[in-house]
């Protein structure tokens, strides 16, 4: 049986919806159920659900086999798991966001960031030669710029509208995010048949690891 670690949320349905189309799940776990841990009846897989930021960790602690995570959170962690695969699911967009009105060329000699993405986004404003300080949130981030915390934030953007719920707008695109199958390097070893079935059903080998 494989261990797969889900972000909760939206991911965590389209990576079941996906499951679901290639045989691994029997059926969807119930939505209301407060459980962590979902044992399919197939007895092909156990679904660990943990926040989206956990997933890439648990995989490479070996406490999942598996993990279905945002291309964001793996370059933002570093996590040494092997390559990522493109599962076309997840899509958003990792963007710099302020208030209507300022720009990248607003003038001041520090730019306070508000983020979860430290290290994206301080490797970006040092790409354009900007100096950054970054302030690290882990949620609610459209708040700063709105209290005076930051002077703009670097967030995941999808439709825009919490951006402009919160008077804010979408400057400039870092990099263009989507979810990805990753395994640790152990299960490739002690789970190859599990691993290569699991792959041949997305249509994968593990040439393209």
């Amino acid at each position: 049986m494989l261990t797969l670690a889900l972000p909760k949320g939206r991911l965590a349905e389209e990576s079941i919806e996906l499951m679901l189309e290639r045989g691994w799940l029997s059926g969807r776990p119930d939505p209301d159920s407060k459980e962590l841990i979902y044992k399919d009846p197939k007895g092909k897989v156990r679904i660990l659900l943990v926040r989206s930021q956990d997933v890439a960790t648990y995989v490479e602690q070996n406490s999942a086999d598996a993990g279905i995570v945002g291309w964001d959170v793996l370059l933002e962690g570093g996590y040494d798991l092997l390559l990522p695969l493109d599962l076309a699911i997840g899509k958003c967009r990792l963007s710099v966001a302020g208030p209507k009105g300022w720009s990248l060329s607003s003038g001041e000699r520090k730019v306070r960031v508000a983020t979860k993405y430290p290290n994206i986004a301080k490797d970006f404003f040092l790409k354009k030669g900007i100096n950054c300080e970054v302030i690290k949130l882990y949620g609610s981030i459209e708040l700063a710029p709105l209290v005076g915390l930051s002077d703009c934030i670097v967030d995941l953007v999808s439709t825009g509208g919490t951006l402009r719920a919160n008077n804010l707008e979408e400057i400039e695109v870092i990099m263009e995010s989507t979810a990805r199958l990753v395994f640790n390097r152990s299960a490739l070893y002690t789970k190859r048949a599990e691993v290569g079935e699991f792959l041949d059903s997305f249509a994968l080998t593990e040439k393209q690891l």
